[in-house]
């Protein structure tokens, strides 16, 4: 999965701020669905390479409930955690107890199972 991830970095479009990540996201059958960040000089308008990976599997067919697990690469020395609004659609596609593994380009990783990295939820229960 590292190798993968490594290559993906280089197809991350990130002129402005040079951070390159990558993501793979599983799927419980063990189809696989890639994302790069893909950046615009209209800030607001940048995704995330997670949202772009797991949109991809939602384009493919996959629903709620099909996610496994999700990898996340940056380029860089340092291991970083997914932003909020890519933990926000992590805790809608993503089981409490599925794993999110973070990498930095140095081969170092952490694991987080969802409910530990969005230990609070905004989800289906809050919108009765």
């Amino acid at each position: 999965m590292r190798e993968k991830l490594t290559n993906l970095l280089n197809n991350s479009y990130s002129p402005y701020s040079k951070f390159r990540v990558s993501a793979i996201c599983v799927m419980k059958d063990g189809s696989e669905f890639s994302g790069v960040n893909v950046e615009n000089a209209s800030y607001g308008a940048t995704i995330c390479a997670e949202r772009t990976a797991i949109v991809s599997s939602i384009a493919a067919g996959y629903k709620k409930g099909d996610f496994d697990k999700l990898y996340v690469m940056v380029d860089s020395d340092k291991i970083s955690s997914c932003c909020f609004m890519c933990r926000q659609l992590i805790t809608e596609f993503f089981d409490k107890e599925s794993d999110i593994i973070l990498m930095n380009r140095l081969g170092e990783e952490k694991s987080y199972k969802v409910k530990d990295l969005c230990p609070v939820p905004f989800d289906e229960g809050d919108l009765i």
